[in-house]
């Protein structure tokens, strides 16, 4: 039976007859391999350089020095490693009365620091930036513009930590771990972590962080991850804190998961074609085999053989025709490449084989969902077709077979999103248009045979008499093609939504400058040198610190939950604030926004998910002594990627009117008015001003 499939099969080469299905399969794989190489080095890209915002690919932080064994099992597994201490210090220059001074956040580094992305300094304000994977030599330091400001000093100039007296190297313009977090507000110095211990700034309860940077091949980094966690749980060890790309960066997390989805619907585009073109390929090599089976039947092949004979052809069509998709696929994504040159970078990542084994999978399992159906129908061939050639192809199981195919692609669709939601709706989506592009077909032929009458030259009639001879191919074919074109446009607009969400979330005039300990007496004079500053009608929001004691009149510690976010979060004090309006970048997905007229609070949706929140609940404040509480009346949804000021948990000003409150205000600094911040630290000395610039440049 073999041997009989293979002379089938090069007897059809020959005829041509299986050429258009050949190069239908390849189309379609190539198709799918093309976009999912493509998605791969994409995907592979982004999350690389969504690591440059950790420095790392995995970090963990720890109150203690990071355990040895750790440090030593990473080693083990091949990963490369770095270390970083952080703490707040003071920051002195000059002597005696002459003497000034600056907290400062203190970075200490080892030699491979960073892991992920680069350091670039200057050694003038305003001058180009220097990329550089050297870390400050011994006995000297690199320290943010503000440093310069605050102590009226220049590159050179020397700078007291401690016990110790370094030189100041360079200006530190972009250091990728920063953080957009609220945890580095003073300005920083780093220095290297072989003279941190010259310093004796780290003594016996110092509030020092200590960062133990991983980086490697993702298999290895996650089985790594898995093995600390279970150290962590086996031993109860506290005080320790695991990041990623995942749980770490949540404006990162965003972009991902937008250019997944839109890279993930390319697929299914593609997917939906190439289901369309196999499916008639399919079908046209039914037809003109019709004879043949009915011959094979009355030399004395089964219903079985018959079967057996054309699978084993389709098998090895679609084995040949996926090899070549993929192949093909391959090297189309290097156009593919060259002519988005300008939105994605050159040095992405290699690809991966799983694109090409994807690609040669999904070419089988087209071949099986969409022409087993038309193998079905040869089996039925009756004897009497040699005979009665005007004879209907058969139908039998139409309904069955197709369905398999119908499945076959709801299948694909799913797997390529990778989204059950997101595969299911677009499945439902492009199925009821087949049903509504075969009636507006259906309806047209109708149409046409009633006015075929008006058409008086034979080449019309002749066409429209073709067209009509064979509806049901005919249908297919216009619903193919409508399909097709519908997919593309569908492409062309939602990768413009996507460019615009992207932009809006992270806009051009995003703020760059963060403002906090605005105290009330400073707002009026602060307002009007911004507006002076060209910032046109700056947000000013008071921030109130408070712990979250007791939910529902219940008390709430650590030990009340097991998610370690969750236990971080009611363990410190909250940002609180109050106000009238919802904030800028903020949506009400659950509840309504407050009337004033009784406690109220409205909290954020990932908070209310991780503490087990919802409308109607009722949450207790410390603050400063005072009791507020007051139940939760709306969840709004947050865009972390807009850089604004954004508060897990808003009260309502009734409930907030005699607590202490300081200010904050987030805008972006028109280049001509760069030295503002320079200006109100010396007026005010007790703002905190953060510059996220660099921040925003690597999130855009």
């Amino acid at each position: 039976m073999i041997l009989q499939s293979l002379r089938m099969t090069q007897r059809d080469w020959r005829a041509g007859e299986l050429r258009f299905l050949l190069v239908a399969l390849i189309v379609a794989v190539a198709a799918l391999s093309s976009v999912g190489f493509f998605v791969d080095r994409m995907r592979a890209g982004l999350a690389r350089d969504a690591h440059q915002l950790l420095g790392a690919d995995l970090l963990i932080g720890a109150d203690q020095p990071v355990n040895p064994n750790w440090r030593a099992e990473a080693q083990r597994r091949g990963l490369t490693i770095a270390d970083t201490v952080v703490f707040p210090s003071m920051a002195l220059s000059g002597e005696g009365d002459d003497s000034k001074s600056q907290l400062a956040s203190l970075k200490a580094v080892s030699a491979a620091y960073p892991l992920r992305g680069n350091l670039s300094i200057t050694d003038k304000p305003g001058t180009p930036d220097t990329i550089t994977r050297a870390v400050p030599a011994a006995g000297t330091v690199w320290v943010d513009p503000n440093i310069l400001t605050a102590l009226n000093i220049s590159v050179g100039a020397p700078l007291k930590l401690g016990d110790r007296t370094f030189t100041i190297a360079h200006i530190l313009s972009v250091e990728p771990d920063r953080g957009s977090g609220f945890v580095n507000f003073s300005p920083r110095v780093m220095l290297s972590l072989a003279d941190l211990a010259s310093t004796h700034l780290v003594q016996d309860g110092s509030r020092v962080t200590y960062r133990l940077l991983l980086a490697g091949a993702a298999p290895q980094v996650q089985a790594f991850q898995g093995w600390v966690e279970a150290e962590i749980a086996r031993d109860n060890v506290k005080g320790v804190r695991i990041e990623s790309l995942e749980t770490g960066r949540p404006e990162m997390r965003a972009t991902l998961d937008r250019a997944q989805q839109f890279l993930s619907l390319v697929g299914l585009l593609s997917a939906m074609l190439a289901a369309v073109a196999v499916a008639m390929a399919a079908r046209r090599f039914m037809l003109r085999h019709l004879d043949a089976c009915a011959m094979l039947r009355c030399l004395g092949l089964t219903q079985n053989q018959v079967t057996q004979l054309y699978l084993y052809e389709f098998l090895m069509i679609g084995l040949i025709g996926s090899v070549l998709g993929a192949l093909v696929g391959f090297g189309a994504h290097f156009v593919l490449l060259e002519t988005l040159g300008k939105f994605v970078a050159h040095d992405l990542p290699p690809p991966s084989v799983i694109p090409g084994l994807q690609g040669i999978v999904t070419g089988l399992l087209l071949l099986v969902g969409f022409a087993l159906p038309p193998i079905l129908q040869l089996r039925n061939v009756p004897h009497n077709r040699v005979i009665r050639r005007e004879q209907d192809p058969p139908q039998v199981a139409v309904v069955a077979t197709y369905g398999l195919g119908t499945l076959t692609f709801i299948g694909l669709l799913l797997w390529q999103a990778g989204d059950v939601k997101l595969g299911l709706l677009t499945a439902l989506g492009f199925l009821g248009c087949f049903a509504m592009f075969g009636l507006i077909s259906w309806l047209a032929l109708k149409s046409l045979r009633t006015a075929r009458g008006a058409f008086k030259h034979p080449s019309w009639r002749f066409a429209l008499t073709g067209l009509q001879r064979r509806p049901g191919a005919t249908i297919v074919q216009i619903v193919a093609l409508a399909l097709g074109l519908m997919a593309l446009l569908l492409l062309t607009v939602i990768r413009g939504d996507l460019i615009g969400a992207w932009r809006q979330s992270t806009p051009a005039d995003a703020p760059n400058r963060f403002v906090i300990n605005i105290q009330p007496d400073q707002l009026a004079d602060i307002n009007r040198r911004l507006v002076a500053a060209g910032i046109t009608q700056p947000n000013l929001y008071p921030m109130i610190r408070g712990r979250l004691t007791e939910i529902n009149g219940n008390v709430i510690n650590p030990e009340t939950y097991q998610e370690d976010r969750a236990k971080r979060l009611v363990e410190r004090e909250f940002n609180l604030s109050t106000m009238v309006a919802v904030p800028l970048k903020n949506e009400i997905v659950a509840g309504n926004w407050y009337k004033d007229d009784q406690p109220e609070a409205s909290v954020e949706e990932g908070l209310a998910k991780t503490l087990n929140l919802k409308l109607g609940d009722k949450l207790t404040f410390d603050i400063a002594g005072q009791t507020v509480s007051a139940p939760i009346t709306s969840l709004r949804k947050l865009e972390w990627g807009s850089m604004q000021v954004n508060f897990f948990v808003i009260l309502n000003p009734k409930a907030m009117v005699n607590t202490p409150q300081t200010w904050i205000t987030a805008f972006r600094l028109p280049p001509a008015h760069s030295n503002l911040g320079n200006q109100l630290t010396r007026d005010f000395p007790n703002l905190t001003i953060v510059d996220i610039g660099s921040i925003i440049q690597q999130l855009q």
